[in-house]
């Protein structure tokens, strides 16, 4: 029985998994310490407040003094912690 085959029988694909579940632990640590963020959309545009909520589509983003948003996560060019 050739390598290829074994591996494949013992349930190892050589794939990578198409969940890990840090995309929710970080997020879940983000809200419960209520940290400030900047969300860099794919358009350009920042925007800055806190994570109050999320599901598989979309964040809610809380900001101070401005309308809270909800922005699909496919909209996300990236998300950094602001200090």
């Amino acid at each position: 029985m050739r390598e290829v085959d074994t591996i494949q029988q013992a349930g190892k694909s050589g794939r990578a998994p198409e969940q890990t579940f840090e995309e929710t632990k970080y997020l879940k640590r983000l809200i419960e310490a209520a940290t400030p963020v900047r969300v860099k959309l794919a358009d350009g545009e920042e925007v800055v407040g806190t994570i109050e909520y999320y599901d598989h589509s979309f964040i809610r983003l809380t900001r101070k003094g401005q309308a809270n948003l909800f922005i699909f996560k496919h909209d996300i060019k990236y998300l950094l912690e602001e200090t």
